[in-house]
C-alpha cells in the first residue's frame, strides 16, 4: 500500500514509520525533507508540499501534524498556533481526499482526549456526548469535524483521540523524568485527577491495528484500558525509579507558571478504550506499573 503520512518526525511518528516501511511505500509531508530523511530512513518518499501528492495513488492516510500542546504559554497567539497548525492541514487533506476518482479508503486523523475536556473521577468512553466545553475540547472538536469532511462510502475516516503518550525519550515522560530522578517529584495538586496513558508500543500497534481492520471508524480513545490517578501515576513513576515521589506541586504555583495551560495537569479525565477491546485489539502494556518499568 502506498502510505501518506504527516507528523511522522514527532513522537509517535518515529516509532510507527519503521514498522510501516517493512511492508508499504511512504511518503512523509515535512517542512524539511532531508531532515525527514535522516530521522525516518532514506527508504521514505518525504515531500514539503501537499501539492506534490496524488492521493488518487495513495491507499491510506495518517494525519498526526499538529505544533506540540504543551511547548509554551497558552497565549491568544500560541492557542492560534496550535489550532491552525492541526486544521490547516487536516482541511486541506480533506479537501484533496474530496477531488479524488479513487479516494484514499483510510484517513487516520490525529485527535486527543482533551475532546473530552475535564471530566472528573467518571470512567468516559468514546459514546461520552457530555464533553465539558474548554480550549481542549473545542481545539479536538474542531479538527476532528473537518476531518470527517472526507468520510465517503468510500473512504473511512478514523479519529484519534490519543491520550498520554509514555515513551524512553520525548513526550510527557521526558518532562517528568528530570524531577523525579533528583527526588523531587510527585503527584500535582490533590493527584485524584485522571491520567490517561498508553504506552508508545501500544500506540503503534494500534494504529495499524486501525489500518487492517477496515470496519472500524469514528472516534477511537487511544489509551490503556486502566487509566490511573495522577497520584497513582507519581508513585509508580518513583518506584520505577527506586525514587520517593512525595513532593507535591501545588496547583496554584502551576496556575502562576503556566497559566491556563496548568488545566491540562491539574484536571483530567479517566478514559477507557472501548471500540479498540470491543474490536478485540489486545493492549501489550494494561497496568501502569509494567509500561513505566520497561521504559526507565
Amino acid at each position: 500500500m502506498h502510505i501518506f503520512f504527516t507528523g511522522a518526525t514527532g513522537l509517535i511518528g518515529r516509532h510507527l514509520c519503521p514498522f510501516l516501511l517493512h511492508h508499504h511505500d511512504v511518503t512523509v509531508l515535512s517542512r524539511n525533507p532531508t531532515k525527514a530523511k535522516v530521522l525516518l530512513g532514506h527508504q521514505v518518499n518525504a515531500i514539503d508540499s501537499l501539492e506534490d501528492v496524488d492521493f488518487n495513488t495513495v491507499d491510506v492516510v495518517i494525519n498526526l501534524a499538529g505544533e506540540p500542546i504543551v511547548n509554551k504559554r497558552w497565549s491568544d497567539k500560541q492557542k492560534a498556533v496550535i489550532r491552525d497548525s492541526r486544521i490547516i492541514v487536516t482541511q486541506a487533506i480533506s479537501d484533496a481526499i474530496n477531488q479524488c476518482h479513487t479516494p484514499p479508503h483510510t484517513f487516520i486523523s490525529g485527535s486527543a482526549i482533551g475532546y473530552y475536556g475535564r471530566q472528573g473521577d467518571s470512567l468516559v468512553d468514546e459514546n461520552n456526548t457530555d464533553p465539558h466545553d474548554e480550549f481542549s475540547h473545542q481545539l479536538c472538536k474542531d479538527w476532528e469535524q473537518v476531518a470527517l469532511q472526507a468520510q465517503s462510502d468510500d473512504t473511512r475516516v478514523c479519529l484519534l483521540r490519543t491520550g498520554i503518550v509514555l515513551a524512553k525519550k520525548g513526550g510527557a515522560l521526558g518532562k517528568m523524568l528530570p524531577a523525579f530522578k533528583l527526588c523531587v517529584g510527585g503527584p500535582i495538586g490533590h493527584g485524584e485527577q485522571g491520567m490517561s496513558w498508553i504506552h508508545i508500543d501500544d500506540m503503534v500497534q494500534l494504529i495499524l491495528f486501525l489500518i487492517r481492520n477496515k470496519e472500524i471508524s469514528g472516534a477511537i480513545n487511544a489509551t490503556a484500558p486502566e487509566p490511573v490517578s495522577n497520584k497513582q501515576f507519581s508513585k509508580s513513576l518513583g518506584k520505577a525509579l527506586s525514587r520517593p515521589a512525595f513532593m507535591p506541586m501545588p496547583a496554584g504555583v502551576l496556575n502562576i507558571l503556566m497559566g491556563e495551560m496548568a488545566d491540562l495537569l491539574t484536571t483530567g479525565q479517566y478514559v477507557v478504550p472501548k471500540k479498540a477491546l470491543d474490536h478485540n485489539y489486545r493492549f501489550h502494556f494494561t497496568k501502569i506499573d509494567a509500561a513505566l518499568k520497561s521504559l526507565v
